[in-house]
Parts: C-alpha cells; sequence; structure tokens
C-alpha cells in the first residue's frame, strides 16, 4: 500500500467538451497499457527516502485478511484516581525539544512531515464530488478529516492550498455545495490510495480507481458502492487561510461540511441502528510518510464519573 506517483507523458487529454460517455471512454483508453498516447507510466518513481520499496515490501508478511478486532486489558486495569502514568515514571526521566513552526530557515515541508507522523493515526475521508454541470466527476482521499459535532452531523476537511488554485474537490465543493465522504476499510484500500493520483481535472478517479458509484437521496455526487458507511454532505463553510512564513500567500482551506444523510451496510450496523459494527467496518487510518493503519487490538476503559 502506497502512494504512487505517476508521471505525465505528452498525449491528448479527455476534453471537458466531451460528451460524459466519450471523456469516460477516451480516460479508459489513456490508461491501457498499449495505448500510444498512454497517460500515465505506472512505473512508480520512489524518493530517495524510499529506495526500493517493492523489494522492501516482498520480505514483509502477506497481510491477514482474516485478523479479527481483539480485545485486551489496558496496560494498568487497577488504576486508581491519581496513579498518573502506568509507565513508574519513565517518561518523566525524559527530555523535550521545543520546536517553533515558524522559525527562519525552517522548510514548510518539515512541518507537514512532523505532523503527519505525529498526529496519528487519523481517519481518512474519500471524498467524492462532482462539477456543477455533472460532466466531472471526482474522487480523492484525504486525511486532513474529522467528525466535529453530532447535531448537527458537522465534519471537517482541510484541504492544501488556495481557493484561487483550487484542486479538484475543492473546486467542485466550492462550485456545488456537496459531497459525499466515504470511509476507507481494508477491502479497497489499494483502490482508495490510488485515487490520490495527481490526474489533471477532468480526468475520473472512478474510472482510474476501479471503485463503483451508488446512488445518493440529497446530493448529486455519487456514494462509493464498496465503503460500508457513507455520508452524504452539505457545505456549511469554506475558511481559507494564510502563511505565517511567507504573508499574503493563501495555503489551506478548512471545509465544514454537514451530514445530510448516512449510509450504513446492513450487515455492519445493529437494530437500534445506532452503533457501526467495528468489526464490519474494518477502517483504514493514515499514519506518517506512505503508512496507513488497521484496527485489530483494542482495550475498553469506563469513562469516571466526578
Amino acid at each position: 500500500m502506497y502512494l504512487l506517483r505517476l508521471v505525465y507523458r505528452n498525449t491528448r487529454r479527455p476534453s471537458l467538451f466531451q460528451s460524459h460517455a466519450n471523456r469516460l471512454a477516451t480516460t479508459r483508453a489513456l490508461f491501457q497499457p498499449n495505448h500510444p498516447t498512454r497517460l500515465f507510466s505506472h512505473t512508480c518513481t520512489m524518493s530517495k527516502a524510499r529506495p526500493e520499496f517493492e523489494k522492501t515490501q516482498g520480505l514483509r508478511p502477506d497481510f491477514r485478511r482474516d485478523a479479527e478486532i481483539t480485545y485486551t486489558k489496558s496496560p494498568n486495569p487497577t488504576w486508581k484516581e491519581g496513579d498518573g502514568a502506568n509507565d513508574n515514571g519513565e517518561s518523566l526521566e525524559k527530555d523535550h525539544v521545543e520546536i517553533d513552526p515558524n522559525e527562519e530557515g525552517r522548510p514548510v515541508a518539515s512541518n507537514y512531515k512532523f505532523l503527519i507522523s505525529g498526529m496519528v493515526p487519523r481517519p481518512i475521508a474519500l471524498v467524492s464530488t462532482q462539477s456543477a454541470d455533472g460532466k466531472i466527476t471526482n474522487l480523492a482521499p484525504f486525511s486532513y478529516a474529522q467528525v466535529i459535532n453530532h447535531d448537527p452531523p458537522l465534519f471537517t476537511v482541510g484541504f492544501s492550498g488556495s481557493m484561487e488554485r483550487a484542486k479538484d474537490s475543492l473546486k467542485n465543493l466550492n462550485e456545488t455545495g456537496e459531497c459525499v465522504i466515504n470511509i476507507i476499510s481494508e477491502h479497497f484500500v489499494e483502490a482508495a490510495n490510488s485515487t490520490a493520483i495527481n490526474a489533471p481535472y477532468g480526468v475520473s478517479e472512478w474510472e482510474t480507481s476501479g471503485l463503483h458509484q451508488a446512488p445518493t437521496s440529497v446530493v448529486k455526487p455519487a456514494r462509493v458502492k464498496e465503503s460500508i458507511l457513507s455520508i452524504e454532505g452539505k457545505l456549511v463553510e469554506l475558511k481559507e487561510f494564510e502563511s505565517r512564513v511567507t504573508p499574503g500567500k493563501k495555503t489551506g482551506v478548512l471545509a465544514i461540511i454537514e451530514g445530510v444523510r448516512f449510509w450504513v451496510r446492513d450487515d455492519a450496523i445493529n437494530e437500534e441502528r445506532n452503533v457501526v459494527d467495528l468489526k464490519v467496518l474494518k477502517p483504514i487510518s493514515r499514519l506518517g510518510g506512505i503508512s496507513y493503519g488497521r484496527t485489530t487490538e483494542a482495550m475498553e476503559i469506563p469513562r469516571p464519573q466526578y
């Protein structure tokens, strides 16, 4: 499971003025291995930090599809009020390094690497959008995503970059005010990862990933049929942020989205329709670098009462 860096070649891209059917046909053709003007080279170009990835991958154990989530005791089941950490004070002997994220000479990329490796695991929102005329469909994963309220159901999705140079998902969301947030599960993680491809506007990640569209009730973008949990969303607000290092430069956009319809697979929901079964959902989380996580072990700790 790794983020493909796919290389553009000189080619005729699908025109935005083609009919929807013709555009999809062109997209499919450009991804065929023997097409003379193939849109992408499927040779992965790994960065220096990840040399010979396929060789490394080959040395790792196979993915355990039969792995079930198990529950263990907490590290200190006899913990009582005032006991503090459960490591017998070991963490108190460690020193910390202070970092100013905006210090002179610190590359912005260092903050990115620091945050995605330290703020883990993160849920992933596989966001489906479409253009105002419905001719352009987009599917992309975002790990700057979270649920922030339940009444009403509210979610946030963070986009890197500015509104002026908005990428596909943000462009569509801003135009239509609609999207679908799909939760990624183990059984389609590779396909979901492939939607991070840096394809030009007008190329549908539905086609390149092999994922299937399913109908929605309130919004126009499709949901992912393979996804066990999907949420139809309406845009509440967009907030643009400015760089601290380069004043005046817009570097990020926060979208607040209201969930207006839930979709959950029937074998993953209880009779009261209020709890999703983690053993069925098998969610994938985002870690640092090109790493993903899965949930196979958990513990329960009762919430204290004052």
